[in-house]
């Protein structure tokens, strides 16, 4: 059975995901370090994944 936690447990997964990967993307671009910007893509494609297959 669904309820509001489950929703809002994702919710801030996809958040927190988010914001990791903009840290990251500035991180890598400010270094210029190209490993860092890699992790920052899949660190966004995994929130992006996360909001496609657990949307209510």
């Amino acid at each position: 059975m669904n309820g509001p936690g489950i929703d809002q447990g994702m919710k801030r997964t996809f958040y927190a995901l988010l914001l990791a990967a903009a840290m990251l993307f500035a991180t890598g671009i400010f270094t210029g370090t190209l490993w860092v910007l890699g992790i920052a893509a899949w660190v966004l494609i995994g929130a992006f994944l996360i909001e496609m297959i657990y949307r209510p």
